[in-house]
């Protein structure tokens, strides 16, 4: 402890306002000392010591429960409206610990679950959903007010946000409106009590989970997210990958601590106590949850399964690997099939990106399989995986199994339209930064310097590609996540003399007046790799680099969106860290006809 403070007197230095990693993860160190030294001392009897006591692999993993966002009549597939709510209940997360206060999604109480059903739609049909706050009057977590929050006079404000949808401005989930139980209190951007969602896209994967302001991260944390899956069978059918359920499997990923009791533990102090109480910079969990369950494990056949990998943590990056080396082989990014497959030894799943993969058990010479992690957190500068965190679940496979698997793997997919910057009709720069106090923990993180209720300066027309260079001067690597349109990553260029930029960039708050190209002459751009060269929603953005995405501000093949994108209230684009965007790190921007 002697030596952690130590090193936070040596390391920090006068003036300096960008965290470095090394004093945060002495701290969170220090933080596990401390906690381990309190459990032991007998004056925290409810809390477990980190989940030592936890058996791995002793749950099955569950298949969530689905709900078709569209109904047949005469043979046809039609548009459908449902209802969804949110409800506060207990949840089994693992064998020997007790039920665990959630809130969860369901078509009732008793059928909510954590993650919540899959919905399925149609390409092409229509889905409206009602979404019911049905949760009670007080959080189960402590509520940070320093923070810019929702604030009813009562009730838990949420709003829900399909993640990779081509949603109308409305039916967006925008961070302003939130509602609460039985629409008794509503934030100032709210529209209407059911949502509206074309599905006019591609097949691909989605996700819905509460975007409520300032708490977000509370409210995913409690369970408040789930699949959604669009289908067109005109086009997948060909590809003759695995399809039946058995064979096609969601794998919704996340991470948690627990008390003693079975309560989802969240440290209520925060880095900065005096400034924020309970915000902190990023929430890490050594429980690893896969579709409701810690550390489950999946009886398989040999044959081929398609797994559709859902990274729904607060702030843990995932490096997945299969313990006895059968590679991924990678179908989709985001919500979107790639152009071919790409065979991966490993995949790096930021927090909310999707990665889909088919895995070929036949090829395995072991009939166990770990999946395991070996992402440091926070990433890229953190602290290794331990036995807990490094690992996510297991593969049981079935020794005598004798199955006739049809399935294949398709040389090509689904075509790409490329964007090129001859298309530009705008380039804009981002800067991603964060503020820290006089101990080196962060205060609060920006996107070009502005916090979120700040005027609209990203305003692109309609039917246009813009060039963004994002500049990333902090020392994490943060998931950008655009909502509504896809973006296709340019390159990715590293910055060098960062001190001189920051300098700058802090005095000007302009990366061009700064000349920030003078800071990456030294390094050539490097390309994103095959996995991640189509089109995406979200992009891991490296610290101190220069990342370039080309943003088309239309439905992917060019066509105009089928509603009217330029209604209020607009869009945002944010860090999908989840305590970076309840904590200012989230911009609006608004399209123009």
């Amino acid at each position: 402890m002697l030596c952690c403070a130590q090193r936070i007197h040596e390391e920090l230095m006068p003036g300096t306002m960008t965290c470095k990693n090394s004093i945060r993860i002495c701290c969170i160190r220090l933080w596990i000392y401390l906690f381990h030294l309190d459990f032991t001392q007998g004056q925290k009897e409810s809390v477990v010591p980190l989940p030592e006591s936890l058996q791995q692999f002793v749950d099955e993993l569950p298949m969530m429960p689905t709900i078709q966002g569209y109904v047949t009549r005469l043979g046809k597939i039609q548009p459908h409206e449902i209802t969804v709510g949110m409800y506060a209940k207990k949840w089994k997360f693992h064998r020997d610990l007790p039920p665990t206060p959630v809130y969860a999604f369901g078509t009732t109480a008793k059928a909510a679950c954590v993650p919540g059903p899959t919905i399925e739609a149609i390409s092409g049909v229509d889905t409206f959903i009602k979404w019911e706050n049905h949760l009670p009057s007080t959080h189960l977590f402590k509520i940070d007010h320093t923070l810019k929050i929702a604030m009813p006079r009562s009730g838990i404000p949420t709003v829900v946000h399909l993640h990779g949808g081509l949603n109308e401005p409305e039916s967006d989930g925008h961070s302003h409106s939130w509602f609460t139980s039985n629409f008794n209190e509503k934030g100032p951007t709210w529209k209407k009590e059911v949502y509206h969602y074309h599905n006019k896209k591609d097949p691909g994967n989605l996700w819905y989970h509460d975007h409520a302001i300032g708490l977000t991260r509370l409210n995913i944390l409690a369970g408040l997210l789930g699949a959604y899956v669009i289908r067109k069978p005109s086009i997948e059918r060909s590809f003759n990958l695995p399809m039946k359920m058995e064979y096609d499997r969601h794998l919704v990923v996340m991470d948690r601590n627990f008390n003693r009791d079975g309560s989802i533990f969240i440290n209520s102090t925060g880095d900065n106590p005096s400034i924020h109480p309970e915000w902190q910079p990023e929430y890490f969990g050594d429980v690893i949850i896969v579709n409701g369950k810690a550390w489950p494990y999946l009886n398989l056949s040999r044959s081929k399964y398609r797994f559709r990998i859902i990274n729904a943590s607060n702030a843990r990056f995932f490096r997945l690997a299969l313990s006895n080396g059968l590679p991924f082989i990678q179908i989709g990014s985001d919500s979107f099939y790639l152009e071919k497959p790409v065979v991966m030894k490993e995949i790096l799943v930021a927090p909310s990106e999707i990665a889909d993969v088919v895995i070929d058990f036949s090829m395995s010479h072991t009939d166990q399989i770990v999946l395991t992690n070996s992402a440091v957190y926070p990433f890229p500068g953190g602290d290794p995986v331990n036995h807990l965190n490094g690992q996510v679940m297991k593969f049981v496979l079935d020794k005598n199994s004798d199955t006739h698997d049809h399935s294949s793997i398709p040389r090509d997919l689904i075509p790409i339209r490329r964007l090129h910057k001859n298309m530009t009709v705008k380039t804009r720069y981002i800067t991603m930064y964060e503020y820290d106090s006089n101990t080196g923990n962060p205060t609060h993180l920006l996107l070009n310097f502005l916090p979120f209720t700040s005027p609209t300066t990203e305003t692109p027309k309609q039917g246009t590609t813009e060039l963004w260079y994002i500049i990333n001067l902090t020392d994490d690597n943060h998931p950008l996540h655009l909502h509504l349109v896809a973006f296709q990553v340019v390159s990715q260029q590293a910055l060098n003399d960062t001190d001189d930029l920051v300098n700058c960039m802090l005095k000007l708050k302009d990366a061009e007046k700064c000349d920030v190209w003078k800071y990456a002459t030294k390094n050539k751009p490097t390309h994103p790799p095959a996995n991640e060269a189509g089109w995406k929603n979200v992009y891991k953005v490296k610290p101190s680099y220069v990342t370039a995405i080309l943003s088309r501000f239309s439905q992917v093949d060019m066509s105009t969106f089928p509603f009217n994108a330029s209604a209020e209230p607009g869009y945002v684009y944010h860090c999908h860290i989840l305590d970076h965007e309840d904590n200012e790190m989230m911009r609006p921007f608004k399209i123009l006809p």
